[in-house]
C-alpha cells in the first residue's frame, strides 16, 4: 500500500457514514494518512440501518460491509469512534485538531465480540439507536453483530459498577479480559493536518419533533420510514418478518405518508429529495414479503429526478400493487382494533376522504445532524438558513473556510450515490492541498 513520507500532511474526516468512509478510502488509497472521527461506537452511519437501496433493490449492508472492513484494516486510515472534534487551530495546509475520545471501557483490540458481557449484564431496557429505538439492550452493548469496530462498549450512564461500584459481572466473566473500567475520556491532539472534511450526515424529524398530529408515539401502528426499515430488515428486531407492533399480525394494507414535517411552514420548508424513492422501495420490499399487500402512497408531488427513478415508480405501480394518491393529510386516528384511519384531502376531486389501513408509515424530513451548530462554531464554518453546511452552488464541496470541505447530507439531503460521488470530490480537493495541484 502506497504511503507518503513521515512528515507529509494528514486529513481529518468528521463523520464515518458512507460519505466519510468513501472519502477516507479514496485518500488512503492515494497514500495519504487519514484520521476518521465518528461520535457513535461504530461506523457505517444511516446506510448500515437500511435493508435495501433504490433503484436496484440491492442489499444495503452487502454493499457497505466490504467498505467497513476495508476502512478498518486500511494501513493509512486511523479510526476514532466515540469521538468528537473539540478544538481546531491553524489554517489550510497546517491545521491542528483536538479530538475528545470517550472511554469505551472495553479494550477494542482485545474484545472478541463474543457477547458474554451483554448476556450477563443485569442492566436492561436501554434503547438501541441502530434499531430505531424499537428494541432494548444491556449496559454492555454493541449496535449490531456486524458492527465495525467489532467491540462492545459499556454505557457509562447506566453501568452499575461505573456509577455505584457494584456488580462487575461483565469483568468477572470476560474470557478475553477485555473489560477495562479504568479507561477515562481523553483528548488526542493531531497536528500537521492539511485539510478537513465534514461528513456529519443527517438526522430525521422524529429525532426532534413529536409529530403528534400524525399519531406518532401515540398509536403503535404509526411508524416512521426508518422504523419500517428496521422492522422489515432480516437483521432487525423482527428478523425480516413484517408484523404490527400492537398484535403481531402481518399487515395487508399499508399507508405511506409523504412530506412529513417537510415542505411546510410548521416544519421545514425544503424537500428531502429521497422520500418518494425510498417509500416506493419500502412498499416493494413489503410486497415481496406478502403478495396480497396493498400499499397507498399519499403524496403532494412525486419528486424523483434521478436516472431510472421514474421507471422505478412506474414499476412499483404496475408490479407491486402500489397506488399513488395525490393528497394532503389532515390527521390520523385509530379504530377499536388499533387500525390507523387516514383523513386526507384528495387533490383530484377536492373531497375529504378517509382510508383505514393496518399500518401507517411516515416519510419524515431529513434534517441536519444534531450538534452541527456546535461543530460549525468549532470549525468556524458557515451554515445556511436550514443549518446545513453552506457551500457555493458551483463549488459544492467547499465551505466558507479554505481547506475545510464537506460532502453528503451534511450540506443538503441527497441519496447514497450522490453522497459517494461528492465524497470522492471532497477527497480530491483535500488531496490537492496535500500533494499540490
Amino acid at each position: 500500500m502506497k504511503k507518503l513520507g513521515e512528515n507529509s500532511k494528514l486529513v481529518v474526516i468528521i463523520g464515518a457514514g458512507i460519505a466519510g468512509i468513501q472519502a477516507a478510502l479514496d485518500l488512503g488509497d492515494m497514500g495519504i494518512q487519514v484520521h476518521l472521527v465518528e461520535k457513535q461506537p461504530c461506523i457505517g452511519g444511516r446506510m448500515a440501518q437500511l435493508d435495501k437501496t433504490f433503484p436496484t433493490l440491492d442489499c444495503s449492508i452487502c454493499i457497505l460491509a466490504p467498505k467497513l472492513s476495508e476502512c478498518y484494516r486500511h494501513p493509512n486510515i486511523t479510526l476514532h469512534t466515540l469521538s468528537e472534534v473539540q478544538k481546531i487551530g491553524g489554517s489550510i495546509g497546517n491545521f491542528s485538531v483536538d479530538v475528545l475520545k470517550h472511554a469505551r471501557y472495553v479494550k477494542e483490540d482485545v474484545c472478541t465480540n463474543c457477547g458474554d458481557c451483554g448476556t450477563i449484564c443485569p442492566v436492561r431496557g436501554i434503547t438501541n439507536f441502530f434499531d430505531a429505538n424499537l428494541v432494548t439492550q444491556a449496559a454492555a452493548q454493541i449496535a449490531f453483530p456486524a458492527a465495525v469496530p467489532a467491540a462492545y462498549r459499556i454505557d457509562p450512564s447506566k453501568c452499575l459498577y461505573l456509577n455505584y461500584e457494584i456488580c462487575g459481572l461483565c469483568y468477572q466473566n470476560c474470557g478475553a479480559d477485555a473489560i477495562d473500567f479504568t479507561q477515562k475520556d481523553s483528548v488526542l491532539s493531531l497536528d500537521n493536518i492539511g485539510a478537513i472534511i465534514v461528513a456529519t450526515g443527517l438526522d430525521l424529524a422524529e429525532d426532534i419533533h413529536a409529530l403528534n398530529i400524525y399519531g406518532y408515539q401515540k398509536y403503535d401502528n404509526v411508524v416512521t420510514a426508518m422504523e419500517l426499515e428496521r422492522l422489515i430488515c432480516a437483521s432487525g428486531p423482527q428478523e425480516g418478518h413484517l408484523s404490527r407492533l400492537t398484535d403481531g399480525k402481518h399487515p395487508k394494507k399499508i399507508a405511506f405518508l409523504q412530506c412529513i414535517d417537510s415542505r411546510s411552514q410548521k416544519g421545514q420548508m425544503y424537500c428531502s429529495s429521497v422520500c418518494c424513492m425510498y417509500t416506493t422501495k419500502e412498499a416493494m420490499i413489503a410486497y415481496e414479503h406478502d403478495n396480497e399487500l396493498e400499499s397507498y402512497v399519499f403524496y403532494i408531488d412525486m419528486r424523483a429526478g434521478g436516472k431510472g427513478f421514474q421507471k422505478f415508480l412506474h414499476r412499483g405501480a404496475d408490479e407491486y400493487n402500489i397506488k399513488y394518491v395525490k393528497s394532503k393529510i389532515s390527521y390520523i386516528e385509530v379504530d377499536e382494533n388499533d387500525n390507523p384511519i387516514i383523513t386526507y384531502e384528495d387533490y383530484e376531486t377536492s373531497e375529504i376522504k378517509q382510508l383505514t389501513v393496518d399500518l401507517a408509515v411516515l416519510a419524515t424530513c431529513i434534517i441536519p445532524s444534531r450538534g452541527i451548530n456546535n461543530l460549525a462554531d468549532v470549525l468556524g464554518i458557515d451554515l445556511d438558513h436550514y443549518d446545513f453546511v453552506k457551500t457555493n452552488p458551483f463549488l459544492p464541496v467547499e465551505t466558507s473556510i479554505e481547506g475545510i470541505y464537506t460532502c453528503g447530507c451534511a450540506r443538503e439531503p441527497m441519496d447514497i450515490p450522490r453522497s459517494v460521488a461528492e465524497a470522492s470530490g471532497a477527497a480530491a480537493r483535500a488531496a490537492e492541498v496535500i500533494k499540490g495541484g
